[in-house]
């Protein structure tokens, strides 16, 4: 672990949670909170002019403001000097290097390799070799090459994977709707409900189409219960187990399995262990957006995330956007006790990214011990949700604005639009920017008496209402802002919030990688399987299991 630029044991008795709260800078950081708590965000617009110029950056495609902050220029300097004192220069070092950061796993975390135009490491040797691969393949798919067992072209394709498998390439393909191959549509399946599969085929001729297994392991238990389903429903039409390998390819490390499952050995991309699930949309996981809107824009993808890579790696720690993302969360979750935040994208065609944003946040960062695996008291991880804009002001904006939480936000926008409707983006535009200037101007009594006043309201009807219509204000929030949304663009978007996690990560000292948690529910999952499909009363869990188990079999029997 880093403090102070240098590698502590991790044997030291000492927890690193006490050095970092007893440092200089966290100690600065709590006196000066008291002391910024109650300022007005619109009056530092008013003493300084120059403020938004001050508090924004432009990098990659992207334009970060975040002037509407409850912050000043010594907030920034000592969140600075506290990553400082955390050891981030060495600790983002360390990553790009190839280092173990992963210490629980003792593997690298190296989904930055993905993204290198370079081939001089083994990793990134390997990452072209796929790449290769890949465009070979989708070239023959787009070219109608590739053909189902009757010779007709593919034109569906169904990516079968869940958690970082699913969500990932679904928000990109989503994002990216613009940039479809005309011709071929993409589908993605994750949950283990069989009516997710079963919904998703009813409209599709299996004749016509591919399915994208996506297991790292190729042993998850809902991607393999929804690929022999899938499996089934093929050959009910082709008949001949020969003609899966027309239809099936596999991203797996697990080559044997894969096989066995009836998938050729040439249809198998790989997968690596220093790559997390979260992070593997850069990867062979990225197959269906490279088939539905073209190797190119994938590459397009990559670059752009490549080049907030080099961001991260190379500028100065007060003008880095994913460490300066990262200070902020710390600051609120940690000294305003914010315990949420909330991600407003106004572009319908990222309606995926909060829930996105959700398992890359909250699975890399909802973690209760430091690295050396001493208890972590502070705060590490708030809850992320969201939906897109402007249907979030007409359902819980109510909350942002007159609730009694504080909730710092994150609204995405995209100066052009994906169509011509100049007008009407312009509409979505004014929404955007009317919400995060309302969250930090609100309405005061004085204000909004004054408006009852002007419409010929009676005091005393003025009196009765006005409290009601009193929005606070002073509720901080970022905007970033795409030039538009092209590959490259969502790449540098997608990338910055991962190095804002990681960055948090090390200034909190816990592992962003691993996901200890979400293991436990599989375990648990297939004994409690057993329980349900096998006869007889069950008796062998918790009162509460037990009941709920019992409960569903005598329904079912009924």
């Amino acid at each position: 672990m880093y403090w102070q630029g240098k590698q502590m044991p991790a044997s030291n008795s000492e927890s690193i949670f006490s050095h970092l709260e007893e440092s200089s800078a966290w100690q600065a950081l709590k006196i000066h909170q008291q002391q910024v708590q109650h300022l007005k965000i619109s009056d530092q617009f008013s003493t300084d002019p120059e403020r938004f110029n001050k508090l924004s950056l432009q990098v990659s495609g992207l334009l970060f403001d975040y002037s509407k902050h409850l912050i000043t220029p010594e907030t920034i300097r000592l969140l600075i000097s506290l990553a400082e004192q955390a050891g981030i220069t060495e600790a983002i070092n360390a990553m790009f290097e190839g280092k173990l950061i992963n210490n629980t796993e003792q593997r690298p975390a190296l989904h930055v390799a993905l993204r290198s135009p370079a081939s001089s490491t083994t990793q990134e040797q390997a990452v072209h070799a796929t790449l290769d691969k890949m465009q070979s393949f989708v070239q023959k798919v787009q070219s109608k090459e590739w053909t189902g067992f009757d010779g007709q072209a593919i034109r569906d394709v169904v990516n079968i994977g869940i958690g970082g498998s699913d969500l990932g390439p679904a928000m990109v393909y989503a994002g990216l709707s613009a940039f479809h191959t005309p011709g071929i549509r993409c589908h993605f399946v994750s949950n283990v409900d069989p009516s997710h599969l079963q919904q998703t085929l009813t409209e599709l001729n299996p004749a016509t189409t591919l399915f994208v297994i996506a297991s790292k392991t190729f042993s998850t238990l809902e991607t393999l219960q929804n690929a022999h389903r899938a499996r089934s429903w093929l050959l009910a039409a082709a008949k001949k187990e020969i003609h899966l390998a027309r239809h099936f390819v596999a991203i797996s490390s697990n080559i044997d399995k894969a096989i066995a499952f009836g998938i050729d050995k040439q249809q198998i991309f790989p997968l690596w262990d220093w790559v997390g699930g979260r992070y593997s949309l850069w990867s062979a996981i990225g197959l269906p957006i490279a088939l539905g809107t073209g190797m190119d824009n994938f590459r397009e993808l990559l670059a752009g995330a490549h080049a907030m890579d080099e961001h991260f790696r190379n500028s100065p720690l007060d003008k880095n956007m994913p460490l300066l993302m990262a200070l902020l969360a710390i600051w609120y979750l940690n000294f305003f006790k914010a315990e949420t935040q909330v991600c407003l994208p106004y572009i319908q065609n990222l309606h995926l990214f909060p829930a996105y944003l959700q398992q890359l946040d909250m699975e890399s960062l909802g973690k209760s011990v430091h690295k050396d695996g001493s208890p972590q008291r502070l705060d590490t991880g708030g809850l992320i949700w969201g939906s897109t804009g402007t249907n979030g002001q007409h359902s819980f904006h109510q909350l942002l604005h007159q609730g009694t939480h504080l909730v710092p936000a994150d609204f995405i926008a995209s100066v052009c639009s994906s169509t011509a409707d100049i007008d009407q983006h312009q509409h979505l535009l004014a929404n955007c920017f009317a919400q995060s200037q309302a969250l930090m101007q609100g309405r005061s009594l004085t204000e909004v008496k004054a408006d009852l006043a002007a419409q010929g309201m009676d005091n005393d009807e003025i009196e009765r209402l006005a409290p009601h219509k009193v929005i606070v204000g002073n509720k901080p929030s970022s905007t970033i802002m795409l030039q538009a949304l092209s590959p490259y663009n969502l790449g540098s978007l997608i990338a910055a919030y991962e190095h804002k996690i990681y960055a948090q990560s090390v200034i909190l000292d816990i592992n962003a990688f691993d996901q200890w948690g979400v293991e436990l529910g599989k375990v648990l999952s297939s004994k409690l399987y057993q329980a349900i499909s096998s006869d007889g009363f069950c008796d062998r869990f918790d009162a509460s299991s037990n009941g709920l188990i019992n409960y569903s079999k005598a329904k079912n029997q009924s």
